[in-house]
């Protein structure tokens, strides 16, 4: 007896085929519809497979967005240890693990790869309603911080320029900068943005 019309399991094919039809159909929703926009639901529908299955492979929506950004380490885990200790020396615990990874030369191509990515049509979405409020809003909830919906997209700002700076423009001295010249350079002031006076509207 043949299938009922319309039911949906696992898509023909090899798991990585799945898994890739999956991906696709989420980073194409993401892009379009932003973060808050896209559900396990829709992706799976798009995919062709049951929302179960898109749990199975990838977890939480969070997790199946960070999949799609194709991301060569889980930020959620590299940044964990700049929680510990509470907001004094946040900042500078935050630039040691980032520059860590970004100075491997085995995580820094597909990291560059990524950062051209957001250039691409979608890719700022990706980046404005995905990357703030699942990797960096967190942090800033995890150290206590006040007001981490205004505080952390101006720490991404820095974070920002500093990856434009020395790792896609190379211009310098930030390129040929030290770790610790570096963290001394630009600690304080992300420090300010964490804990620091600020002109924010409602205080």
């Amino acid at each position: 007896m043949s299938a009922p019309a319309g039911r949906r399991g696992r898509r023909p094919g090899s798991s990585a085929d799945t898994r890739l039809a999956i991906l696709e159909s989420a980073r194409a929703s993401f892009a379009e519809r932003g973060y808050a926009g896209t559900t396990i639901r829709a992706v799976a529908g798009a995919a062709g497979v049951d929302a179960a299955l898109v749990h199975h492979y990838f977890g939480s929506k969070d997790d199946l967005f960070l999949a799609a950004l194709a991301l060569p380490v889980d930020p959620r885990v590299v940044l964990a240890p700049a929680l510990e200790g509470g907001i004094d020396g946040a900042a500078e615990r935050f630039l040691r693990v980032f520059l860590s990874v970004w100075d491997d030369p085995e995580m820094q191509l597909p990291l560059l790869g990524l950062v051209r990515s957001v250039l691409d049509p979608g890719g700022v979405e990706l980046l404005r309603s995905g990357f703030v409020p699942i990797i960096l809003l967190p942090i800033g909830q995890a150290l206590r911080i006040d007001h981490p919906e205004h505080r952390m997209p101006l720490l991404a700002s820095q974070v920002i320029g500093l990856i434009m700076t020395r790792y896609v423009i190379r211009l310098e001295p930030i390129a040929s900068m030290t770790a610790d010249d570096v963290v001394a350079t630009f600690a304080p002031t992300l420090q300010r943005y964490l804990a620091g006076d600020l002109p924010i509207e409602g205080d």
